[in-house]
């Protein structure tokens, strides 16, 4: 750098650094906590390393070298990338989950660089490319969304029954189309909730896909409909009060935990239930040549709860899948005598085979005497958690399997899988010194085994021979400290389980929800005082609430978007009663979870103070993706409109009359932080037998899925057919529709009109995060008007300030041979990583009127541009510049810092 350009140069930072606020890592970050599907792949020729920096939201490029692996190059991709496929030795493709998008990414030259983002359906997971020379991609997303074809929403017409909640979306690589996101030869819908991974058969003519939250053919039966089960008082002689009951169907006929299909009165469960669970696991797609990939056989059922990954055997076509089985139908976790049949087996980790047509699943910790308590070391050293990657040797005879709840990897025989004569030892394992094991690569050639380990951010080499890792390499981690320590307390089962096997994030899945109901009451309990504030005060004669330890069925509920909610659980049961001086109210309820440990997770102590300090600092982090039924413009339809109305405006709750509008309990005021809750209880009314706590309401479009009612309030008789959920609305899922619970006698509406319009408000309901996060776009010179226009739209979302900010916009790109970034002004102009460099509208988007140029638009959370898009680590010098100055972007330079400030003074 010449003298004039530095003595520049330290003019303009000085006068920036003057002026600017100081941050640590972290600080700007936002925690989704997003589940990595394959997030680790192999260069054709073996020479790279292509791994997902999830947090980070980039592909790191390792070169593979003798001694381990050196990072050549980092590409920013979406929001929240989840998986990798390798197309060619010129092309990777990401799957960017936040962001509904896929990043294509050419690596035939350096600096490599994104040419085109494919706009997809919501949440992608995975992506697979088969058939002859890898012509198709496959891509599952959730079906729903704004990104649909010819740029239109997709309608996931949520209040109808029939749909599939899961696509696999399948474009043509030699022939991606002219519009704005891709021309997708075909989406194929699959009835099921959600999917979540792929794999190929090995004459890549099949693929196949699975369903993430498939559900276990369990389902809630409301309280009227059979006897109470005993023990039916508390350990004090209070009687229970009257709950539901779940029931699972053994193939023939529905049947309660101890394999009765009828209650006390002969009341037979299946009558109640008015509908059928087929169980819908993994999808055949076929591909033949010169027609589009379509859907064969019958789905195979049976497989697993909660479907984690698959990988196809190359020499017999097995295919393997790693899932979660839950045994929810068993109930009641503490640790008494009186009843304790989920404490510490509460759900097992199954590899399933799926062979000629045939499932068996296959129980990983087998070796478990779960009839002891407390667990054995050697049950934990042999104990596999959370499968979810695998990688097979090419000639079919050994499985790696990652466990990331137990961070080892499984070196499994093929041959004793599929027979089910392989025993869990630890000799057989492969431990890791980074936990959270999500990805392998295999690289047989050299006896290399490549890990994505989640706990660490990082990338561990293992040599396959000896069983050991040689090395380990670090990604840069933007997440917070809180994060990066908490993180491990809701998966690591070594820990936080006396057997090894279990963990909180069985049921809470990458902190979300599982979709079942569980019975976790406590007959060794006795009542406990309800210290909650309610929404209107107590009834007279004077009304002392109380928690009753047989609660009955409650849905999984989600860990995200805790912070400023108040009490947790359906009932507010974790009150948080007990916080400390500068404690928030969540802060302490969630340290109450620290019983769960004992009770249900099957540790033998609680964890320490320390530790669950943590974990609950970890916990208040994690957020709700931006609500996919809204309109990426935040506009509302008109039916929404009204509905938002009627919600705010009309007194329509309330029993015998209505006192109250809908928002005066579930309130909704997103700038402080509440969307559907004000925090408070309600007082039992006459359908429901014990008091909740106000339940928020961002996540009601997930709960889409089951239709036919077994529960209270209004069934219409009807038997509805094959569903894809058991479980509905309402604490204990018995409610099929939102339209029937505002059916019931505690609600009531001028019209039904105005019932409907409540109902479509309150699927698009406002969450912290405004649609458009997380959306993309990449700007080339061959790019149409509908680029720019979407273009225009990011733009003028990241101009929103009130009633809240809705975005920052970033920009990314590769200009005149070098990676350059760009943020937005509130003016619409665009600060760049070089300080002195600032750009209008139009003078960045010509940059890519050049050759091989391109531009990547993405709207990050608020508050995230700089550090996602311009100065890294936030040390106030910007990317660009550290560059110039031969300093690391990722690294705060605190002593350059000091030292430019020392020179202006």
């Amino acid at each position: 750098m010449n003298n004039f350009y530095k003595l520049l140069f330290m003019c303009f930072t000085v006068f920036h650094l003057s002026s600017c606020k100081a941050t640590s890592r972290g600080d700007n970050f936002v925690t989704f906590e997003t589940g990595q599907v394959n997030p680790i792949a192999i260069s054709d020729d073996g020479k790279n390393i292509f791994a997902l920096n999830t947090p980070n939201s980039s592909l790191e490029i390792f070169s593979v070298t003798s001694s381990g692996l050196s990072l050549s190059e980092s590409i920013d991709v979406g929001m929240e990338p989840t998986s990798i496929a390798v197309l060619s030795n010129k092309q990777v493709w990401v799957v960017n989950h936040l962001s509904d998008s896929v990043s294509i990414i050419d690596i035939s030259e350096k600096p490599a660089k994104i040419i085109r983002t494919l706009l997809v359906g919501d949440e992608p997971r995975d992506i697979v490319f088969a058939g002859n020379n890898n012509r198709y991609a496959f891509i599952t997303a959730a079906h729903r969304g704004q990104n649909g074809r010819d740029d239109r929403p997709i309608d996931a017409k949520l209040t109808e029954p029939g749909i599939g909640r899961a696509d696999v979306w399948v474009f043509d690589t030699m022939n991606l189309g002219e519009t704005i996101g891709g021309d997708p030869v075909d989406v194929i819908n699959l009835f099921g909730d959600t999917p979540r991974s792929l794999t190929v058969s090995p004459d890549g003519k099949s693929v196949f896909a699975s369903i993430f939250l498939s559900g276990n053919q369990t389902t809630s039966l409301g309280v009227e409909y059979f006897a109470k089960h005993g023990p039916t008082t508390s350990i004090d002689g209070t009687p229970q009060p009257d709950t539901g009951l779940i029931v699972q169907f053994d193939g023939n006929q529905w049947v309660d935990e101890n394999g009765n299909a009828a209650d006390q009165n002969g009341t037979n469960y299946g009558s109640r239930v008015l509908f059928s669970l087929p169980d819908y696991d993994v999808f055949r797609i076929d591909i033949e040549n010169g027609k589009k990939p379509k859907l064969s056989g019958t789905p195979y059922s049976g497989v697993g709860t909660v479907l984690l990954n698959m990988i196809t055997n190359p020499r017999n076509g097995a295919l393997y899948v790693t899932n979660l089985e839950a045994l929810n139908v068993n109930r009641f976790e503490g640790p008494g005598t009186m009843a304790s049949s989920v404490r510490g087996h509460f759900t097992e980790n199954h590899i399933s085979v799926i062979k000629n047509n045939s499932v068996s699943p296959r129980h990983l910790n087998k070796h478990i005497d779960y009839t002891q308590f407390p667990g054995t070391k050697t049950e934990r050293d042999s104990a596999i958690s959370y499968p979810t990657d695998m990688a097979i040797t090419s000639d079919g005879k050994t499985l790696y399997v990652a466990g990331f709840g137990s961070s080892n990897i499984a070196v499994i025989n093929t041959q004793e899988l599929e027979n089910n004569s392989f025993q869990p030892s630890p000799e057989k394992y492969i431990r890791l010194s980074g936990g959270g094991p999500s990805g392998i690569a295999l690289d047989e050639t050299n006896n290399r085994l490549y890990v994505l380990t989640r706990f660490d951010n990082s990338v561990s080499v293992i040599d396959t021979k000896s069983k050991n890792e040689v090395s380990r390499v670090a990604m840069y981690n933007p997440e917070p400290d809180s994060v990066i320590e908490g993180r491990p307390f809701l998966y690591d089962s070594i820990a936080t389980s006396s057997r090894g096997d279990s963990s909180c994030a069985l049921c809470h899945v990458y902190g979300d929800f599982d979709g079942l109901a569980w019975d976790l009451g406590d007959p060794d309990a006795p009542m406990k005082l309800n210290p909650n504030g309610y929404v209107d005060e107590k009834v007279t004669p004077p009304y002392t609430p109380y928690f009753h330890p047989l609660k009955g069925p409650m849905t999984t509920q989600s860990m995200r978007g805790l912070k400023g909610n108040g009490p947790m659980h359906w009932r507010g049961d974790r009150t948080g009663a007990q916080a400390k001086e500068g404690e928030s109210i969540e802060f302490a309820a969630l340290k109450e979870f620290n019983a769960a440990f004992t009770g249900l997770v099957g540790r033998e102590n609680q964890l320490s103070e320390t530790d669950i300090d943590k974990l609950s600092r970890f916990g208040l982090e994690i957020t709700y993706p931006p609500n996919p039924i809204r309109a990426l413009d935040n506009s509302l339809t008109p039916m929404q409109q009204a509905g938002l109305d009627v919600y705010n405006n009309d007194i329509t709750t309330g029993v015998p009359q209505p006192v109250h509008a809908c928002n005066q309990c579930h309130v909704l005021d997103p700038v402080n932080n509440k969307f559907g809750t004000g925090a408070l209880s309600v007082l039992a009314g006459p359908d429901i037998t014990q008091e909740f706590k106000v339940p928020h309401l961002r996540n009601l479009y997930q709960k889409i899925g089951r239709f036919g009612n077994s529960g209270r309030f209004f069934t219409d008789g009807i038997d509805y057919g094959e569903q894809i959920k058991g479980f509905g609305f309402l604490h204990d899922g018995t409610l099929d529709t939102l339209d029937k619970f505002l059916k019931s006698p505690n609600f009531h509406f001028e019209t039904d009109l105005k019932r409907d319009q409540v109902v479509d408000f309150i699927l698009a309901i406002d969450s912290e995060l405004a649609p458009v996060v997380g959306q993309q776009i990449t700007l080339t010179k061959h790019s149409d008007t509908k680029v720019h226009e979407r273009i225009d739209l990011l733009r003028s979302r990241a101009q929103i300030v009130t009633p809240r900010e809705e975005c920052d916009l970033v920009v990314k790109g590769v200009i005149d041979g070098q990676q350059r970034s760009y943020l937005m002004h509130a003016d619409g102009s665009y600060q760049s990583d070089k300080i002195q460099e600032v750009l209008n509208d139009s003078e960045l988007r010509k940059l890519v009127s050049k050759h091989n140029q391109t531009l990547t638009f993405t709207c990050v959370p608020p508050g995230s541009g700089i550090w996602m898009g311009i100065d890294h680590d936030e040390d106030g010098i910007y990317d660009g510049d550290e560059k110039t100055l031969g300093t690391d972007p990722l690294t705060p330079d605190a002593y350059l810092v000091e030292q430019l400030l020392t020179a202006n003074q």
